[in-house]
């Protein structure tokens, strides 16, 4: 009989046929039989992570920039446990991503090896599909189940998990090639409603998320934001198209009281492609809903509708202009003095290349260098839809391996990129044309303004040692040397102009300190 190791056999690349063509890897044992069939199949890349969740922030970047899932390759449950947590972020950005999971071989489960575990129930929080493939033949077919779960609408985690007997058993079924379900058009009925019910209100606003955050969707955006609605987007959404020839819309604040400042007087709030706001946080004597009182919610279509296909719809049934305002393209002056995240965001925007992707784990450096590139060179911004940081290294990988005729900047906090600092190695060993900056302050510092908000008071010195990173200090400029990055470091704002020039104008990886 024809062995047929798994999904990925060259006579019936499961996986490979459906798209699947990238997969990021942290194997063990029970994986083999899918690294062996690798050399099997030449269509799929398999890239190496030294941590899961390294793995699984990259499946995340790639799906984000294709619309299409990589998969992982995981080493049971505490693999999949090490990679949760950027599968939560997946999660939250509804990224199609096909996790493979391997498994102890079904007679082996009963025996209770030291890393046997519950897989479904740990997968369980982050997954829209979870299903183990009992026998070899169930393999192929169930692999593309699991590419289609992944596609939605609106689309996120699925995963396959891999018995080892399975994979090296003998089977001749292969699975389908699926084809991705279209989104859902929006109801005309609803458009026309909602249009007559923005024209009638005092104060509309209309706020944004997900696929609608895209160029086509920003455009129709901005055709409704010229009939004069305000356009808001999420705090954080999976990727915006930003920078010159791109609508800009406010993005809601991050802190609730700011939010609702902000919206103050607002009696109808649109919703599209996302859901009613609520706080990151609880905090003492402060609402978890970011809706002004008197304000009335109005969803247009669920996730799963096309946001683009919505908003233009929308501005059509507004008599909206043809066009709406967008960005021109301004270059900074060369920033002076003290390194600061403005004047980062300055060079940034100085040097940005045009189709850039940016992926934003900065934490509080963040909204200063967002804020000043919004009339830079076109270019992406993928955003931290989960809260959990970490994936501002991984998610780079994950679009440099989708996109590599692009440039790609990971701007991330020093904390943030320790949890995943392994990727600085992957992004070497690929040669991805990624450039990372990491912003050094030494401290947890948005927790420094938690404790204030909750109520904790000033850190004390038992405090004090859980929210510093200064003892000791990392050295991140020799971290990165010897994981092969070539690396330099800026302790002022001309310094730091200079390596951002010297790190747009070469190819490959590249890592900037920014001493804060």
């Amino acid at each position: 009989m024809r062995r047929l190791k798994h999904a990925l056999d060259p006579d019936g690349a499961t996986l490979a046929d459906n798209g699947v063509t990238a997969c990021f890897a942290n194997p063990g044992t029970s994986e083999m039989q899918f690294v062996a069939a690798l050399d099997r199949e030449p269509r799929m890349r398999g890239v190496l992570c030294l941590f899961e969740g390294v793995a699984t922030g990259a499946a995340d970047g790639y799906g984000r920039m294709t619309g299409t899932p990589a998969c992982t390759l995981l080493h049971l449950g505490p693999g999949y446990a090490n990679g949760a947590a950027n599968l939560h972020n997946a999660r939250r950005a509804f990224t199609p991503v096909v996790n493979i999971i391997g498994d102890h071989a079904t007679f082996h489960r009963g025996h209770d090896a030291p890393l046997n575990s519950d897989i479904a129930a740990l997968a369980a929080p982050n997954s829209l599909w979870i299903k183990s493939a009992e026998t070899a033949d169930a393999v192929g077919p169930l692999a593309a189940e699991a590419v289609a779960a992944s596609l939605g609408p609106p689309g996120g985690n699925a995963c396959l998990i891999l018995p080892a007997d399975s994979a090296w058993s003998a089977t001749t079924v292969i699975g389908p090639v699926v084809t991705a379900p279209p989104r859902v058009e929006p109801d005309l009925d609803e458009v026309e409603a909602l249009a007559a019910r923005l024209k009638a209100a005092r104060k509309p606003v209309l706020l944004i998320g997900g696929a609608a955050c895209g160029e086509a969707g920003l455009a129709a955006a901005g055709r409704i934001a010229a009939a004069g609605v305000r356009v808001l987007t999420d705090t954080f959404v999976a990727r915006q198209a930003r920078g010159a020839g791109r609508f800009a819309p406010d993005r809601m604040h991050y802190f609730g009281e700011m939010a609702l400042g902000d919206l103050e007087g607002v009696d109808l709030m649109a919703l599209v492609g996302t859901t009613r706001p609520v706080a990151f946080f609880a905090y003492p004597e402060r609402p978890s809903v970011l809706v002004p009182d008197g304000c009335d919610t109005v969803v247009l279509g669920g996730r799963g509708t096309d946001g683009t296909a919505a908003l233009r719809a929308l501005a059509d049934a507004l008599d909206a202009p043809a066009e709406g305002p967008v960005e021109s393209l301004v270059r900074p002056s060369a920033p002076q003095g003290p390194l600061t995240p403005a004047a980062i965001g300055q060079s940034v925007a100085r040097h940005l290349p045009a189709r850039t992707i940016v992926s934003d784990d900065a934490v509080t450096c963040g909204l200063p260098i967002f804020q000043a590139t919004q009339t830079a060179a076109p270019h992406d911004w993928l955003m931290l839809t989960g809260g959990a940081i970490g994936q501002g290294i991984p998610l780079a990988i994950g679009a440099a391996v989708a996109c590599p005729d692009r440039k790609v900047v990971a701007l991330s906090g020093d904390g943030a990129a320790m949890y995943t600092v392994q990727g600085l190695w992957t992004i070497v060993r690929e040669q991805l044309d990624v450039t990372v900056v990491v912003f050094a302050n030494h401290a947890y510092r948005i927790l420094d303004i938690e404790m204030y908000r909750t109520s904790g008071g000033p850190a004390g010195p038992a405090a004090r040692e859980l929210l510093d990173l200064g003892a000791p200090r990392i050295d991140w400029l020799n971290l990165a040397r010897a994981l092969g990055l070539p690396a330099t470091r800026a302790d002022t704002a001309q310094a730091f102009d200079e390596a951002m020039a010297w790190a747009m104008a070469r190819p490959g990886p590249a890592f900037i300190e920014a001493a804060l």
